[in-house]
C-alpha cells in the first residue's frame, strides 16, 4: 500500500469531502475503499486526490472528489438498487456506485474511455459494473432503474432520464449553462409524479449531443 496515496486519500476525505457537507458514513467509507489512483490517467496520478477536475481526453474530465461525494450522498444508493451511470469517464464513480448498489450499467460515448474504465474496474476487482459505449442522449428506457447519476450537464433538462426511474427512484443531474448550473435530485414518487430538489451550484462539461436552449450558438 502506497503510504503517500493513503495520506492524500485521508486528506481528500477530511479537507474536501467532509468540508462540503458529505457526512454519510457509507459514502465516506466507499471513498476511502475505492482506489481513486487506479482510475486517474498515468500522467495525472500524482494529483489523483486534488480538488480539481482531471483531464481524461476528448474535453472530458474526472469530477473533483467533493462532487463525487455529493452525488453519492444525494442518491442514497441501497444494496438492492440497479444503477445507471451516465458518463463513465474514468470509471471511478461507477466503482463507488457498485460498492453501494447491486448492479451498475455505465455508459460513455467515447469507446477509448469505456475501455480504460473496464481495465481500471478489473484491476480493482469490481465485478458488478457493465460498461458500454453508447449515446445516453438517446436513452429510451422507462421504469428501468432505481438510481441514475448523470455526470455531464444538460443545457436543457431532459425528462427521458426521470422517466427511466422506477417509482421511488432517484436521479442526480446538473442543468444549465455557464456560468450558472444547478445540481438537482429528482425523485419519482409515483407513476406520473416526480419531486425536484436543488442541491448546489457547480459547472461541469455538457453531455455530448444534449439538447440545447433555443438560440444557442457555439
Amino acid at each position: 500500500m502506497h503510504t503517500d496515496f493513503e495520506r492524500a486519500r485521508q486528506q481528500m476525505i477530511d479537507q474536501q469531502v467532509r468540508a462540503w457537507d458529505v457526512l454519510d458514513d457509507r459514502v465516506l467509507e466507499v471513498l476511502e475503499q475505492v482506489r481513486r489512483e487506479h482510475y486517474v490517467p498515468e500522467a495525472y496520478r500524482d494529483v489523483a486526490f486534488a480538488d480539481a477536475p482531471i483531464p481524461l481526453g476528448h474535453g472530458q474530465a474526472m469530477l473533483p472528489p467533493k462532487i463525487d461525494g455529493r452525488i453519492l450522498q444525494a442518491l442514497a444508493v441501497q444494496r438492492s438498487d440497479e444503477v445507471l451511470d451516465v458518463g463513465t469517464g474514468s470509471g471511478f464513480l461507477a466503482a463507488c456506485l457498485a460498492r453501494l448498489g447491486r448492479q451498475v450499467r455505465s455508459l460513455d460515448i467515447f469507446a477509448d474511455l469505456t475501455e480504460a474504465a473496464r481495465r481500471a474496474l478489473k484491476t480493482d476487482s469490481v465485478g458488478n459494473v457493465i460498461v458500454e459505449a453508447g449515446d445516453a442522449s438517446r436513452l429510451e428506457a422507462t421504469g428501468a432503474y432505481d438510481v441514475i447519476a448523470v455526470t455531464a450537464s444538460l443545457p436543457v433538462y431532459d425528462p427521458r432520464f426521470e422517466r427511466a426511474l422506477r417509482p421511488g427512484g432517484r436521479l442526480f443531474v446538473v442543468v444549465g449553462t455557464v456560468p450558472v448550473m444547478e445540481a438537482r435530485l429528482v425523485t419519482r414518487v409515483g407513476e406520473d409524479q416526480w419531486t425536484r430538489e436543488a442541491l448546489f451550484e457547480t459547472v461541469i462539461e455538457p453531455m455530448i449531443n444534449a439538447a440545447q436552449p433555443p438560440g444557442f450558438v457555439f
